[in-house]
């Protein structure tokens, strides 16, 4: 399986309940490493990019009210198949369905308040990665660098 780069939200309750660490540790122990990080407010423009999909759902601006309300972090996990293995470690959306072990299932209290976002497709995740980061704010790791990760 050939290596795929992903879009990793600490959203903000999980920055505000202290589990950034939980979630970086997570992603680290399934073997994916971390090629971009950054703590950022996340002004309107930016949500509404973000989530333009949902625009005209009736949870939009939901959404983005609290995706812009207190600090983020913004992470970029590459390894093999990293899209489906951080989709699969994060859970349900609804922390009702997720299953315990996962990131919503250990910590997530609602549906709005889930603590994590991650990219839901290989294209989708090429679009969120740009929207968060410029391509010099990525490391690229040589072959004998990341030779120990996999």
């Amino acid at each position: 399986m050939a290596d795929e780069r992903t879009l990793v939200l600490v959203k903000p309750d999980g920055v505000q309940r202290a589990l950034v660490g939980d979630v970086i540790s997570r992603l680290e122990r399934r073997g994916l490493h971390l090629v971009g990080l950054k703590l950022l407010l996340i002004d309107r423009a930016l949500a509404e990019r973000h989530y333009a999909e949902h625009r005209e759902k009736p949870f939009f601006g939901d959404l983005v009210g609290f995706i812009t309300s207190s600090p983020v972090v913004a992470m970029v996990w590459e390894g093999p198949g990293a899209v489906a293995m951080v989709r699969s470690m994060m859970g349900a959306t609804d922390p009702a369905n997720a299953a315990p072990g996962t990131i919503r299932g250990d910590h997530a209290v609602s549906i709005g308040a889930n603590v994590v976002h991650g990219s839901d497709s290989v294209s989708r995740a090429a679009e969120e990665v740009a929207l968060f980061f410029e391509p010099g704010e990525l490391v690229e790791w040589t072959s004998a660098q990341a030779a120990w990760l996999h």
